[in-house]
């Protein structure tokens, strides 16, 4: 389902007053219905004050401020205690962290949900679930002081899941004073760039981390494509994953690749730090990047969500204990005209981030919206690591207001080219049977399975094809800068694949070789049917080999 289909909700948080006040204004900017419009006042008071001191406390890897500004002191553990058992009994039985968490995830949601917002709520929700539709639930929050709270915790009571957790609420962030997004059709692949940048600009100068960087990028790229191909669903499409990788790139190699407008996801690992102007990421030793400027080659060169695996990508920065408004990454990026930005709220490790990474691109490869791909990624970091751990509640979403979640459009439903077929005028790339050269496969989006299973582009049931055995992809190499289409034939199976290569068949297992055209292909054995991946409409070739 396009998250088109979707029901909206965006509600917004402002002070009632200009003046420094713990008094704010929620009220409803879009409905699902015309009588959702509400609006309700609340104030933040010491008791909120108090639970959200404490919270930093265990969890916080950063000094904040206290937030918002209300007097407050440390409050000893049989007060804590108190508090919690009045708005968490039941979370008991995983310590003070897990009650902590959980308690300050019941009181935000009671904050904000309270009076007519939580009756627009419950009828949008009971809508949603009626109409068999998600409900996108967007939050903008306009104090800056109120921004670092991490309201991805929210649930409605003890035992329930956070509302970020999906699947019946897409939850994320957004913002309404932003400029309009051109219209732009969506994509049939992920096309990825991959920066690393400096991991500590204390020790980034040093011989290991040099040698260190290429592998970490060849394994970040590995796992960025087989989690949109290999690992995704069974029955799901999955789409083909491009990624280009620049390790350590100086501010303007990074804009020159931006600027091939051939991409359409931004990914960058490294050290990064808040600053008045949207963060600064430490691209190389003495040369770094603001978010300001990072912002203008996204957003000019068709950049549909950017994901920073670095620090307090989406904290604010800090002036005198004040927070600056519009100053953390993630915000400067979606005022700038970029659709999706998702940024760490604290520092994450680097094996949380990977194990995040991994589940959302799988998510996003199987077409689902952005906020649904993060969702899925966040509820594998709360099973991975724990609810009383941080690591689920770091990753921070925003939205563009207009930017209706997914970066592909749906797969066609027919993949498969049947015998007997009329073959579109334009050539396109296929797997020819040679024995029968009326029976083809063409690849779709410049993907194509192999296996037993009916959910295969091309399904061979011979007794040494397995039921995932095969497939055959596109990915686009850069030479000199200039992109070029190749095609690659990745085994999954358990006897392997075979290609022809001068006079002989060469055997790959659990591997990808490069493939040109004229290659002449069995699988899972030299006696299976004999394939051709070739240009539909081309002559046939004599037996190979």
């Amino acid at each position: 389902m396009l998250s088109s289909d979707a029901l909206t909700l965006c509600l917004a948080i402002d002070r009632l007053t200009q003046v420094e006040s713990n008094h704010y204004a929620i009220w409803v900017l879009e409905s699902p219905f015309p009588g959702g419009y509400a609006h309700h006042d609340r104030l933040w008071d010491s008791q909120m004050a108090k639970l959200w001191e404490s919270w930093q406390q265990f969890f916080s890897l950063r000094e904040l401020p206290q937030v918002p500004h209300v007097p407050s002191a440390y409050v000893p553990q049989f007060h804590l205690d108190d508090l919690l058992d009045r708005v968490a009994p039941a979370a008991d039985t995983t310590g003070n962290t897990g009650r902590l968490m959980q308690g300050l995830g019941v009181s935000l949601w009671e904050w904000l949900f309270d009076g007519p917002i939580r009756q627009t709520l419950d009828r949008s929700l009971g809508m949603a679930i009626g109409q068999n539709r998600p409900l996108r639930l967007r939050l903008e929050i306009r104090p800056p002081e109120l921004i670092i709270l991490p309201w991805e915790i929210m649930q409605p009571q003890a035992g329930c899941p956070a509302l970020s957790l999906g699947p019946q609420v897409l939850f994320s962030r957004t913002a309404s004073a932003v400029e309009p997004l051109p219209e732009a059709e969506l994509d049939s692949s992920l096309r990825i760039l991959l920066v690393l940048g400096q991991d500590d600009p204390g020790t980034a100068g040093g011989a290991d981390n040099v040698l260190q960087l290429p592998q970490e990028a060849e394994a970040l790229k590995q796992l960025l494509e087989l989690s949109a191909s290999r690992l995704s669903y069974q029955g799901a499409s999955p789409v083909v994953c491009q990624v280009q990788t620049l390790i350590e790139p100086d501010a303007k190699t990074l804009l020159k690749a931006l600027e091939t407008g051939y991409f359409n996801v931004f990914f960058y690992a490294g050290h990064g730090v808040p600053a008045p102007d949207g963060g600064l990421l430490f691209l190389r030793q003495g040369g770094s990047l603001s978010g300001t400027e990072l912002a203008q080659g996204l957003a000019r060169n068709g950049i549909r969500l950017a994901v920073f695996n670095t620090c307090w990508g989406a904290q604010p920065d800090l002036q005198q204990q004040r927070v600056i408004p519009r100053s953390s990454l993630a915000e400067v990026l979606l005022h700038h005209g970029v659709p999706a930005v998702l940024a760490m709220r604290d520092s994450i490790a680097d094996h949380e981030a990977l194990s995040f990474i991994q589940v959302l691109a799988r998510g996003l490869a199987e077409r689902q919206p952005v906020a649904q791909a993060v969702a899925l990624a966040r509820q594998h970091l709360l099973t991975a690591y724990h609810f009383n751990h941080t690591a689920w509640t770091l990753p921070v979403l925003y939205q563009h207001p207009q930017f209706e979640g997914h970066l592909l459009h749906e797969v066609g439903l027919a993949v498969t080219q049947l015998p007997g077929q009329e073959l579109p005028s334009t050539q396109s790339v296929v797997l020819r049977c040679l024995n029968n050269p009326s029976r083809l496969w063409r690849l779709y989006d410049g993907y194509l399975r192999v296996g037993r299973l009916p959910d295969n582009d091309l399904v061979i049931l011979e007794p040494w094809v397995s039921g995932q055995h095969a497939e055959i992809f596109s990915r686009t190499q850069f030479e000199k800068g200039v992109p070029e289409v190749c095609y690659y034939l990745r085994d999954m199976s358990r006897n392997g694949s075979y290609y022809c290569e001068g006079d002989s068949w060469k055997l790959v297992h659990r591997g990808e070789v490069p493939l040109v055209l004229g290659t002449a292909l069995r699988f899972g054995s030299q006696d299976g049917e004999l394939m051709e991946f070739t240009l539909e409409g081309s002559p046939k070739s004599p037996p190979p080999c």
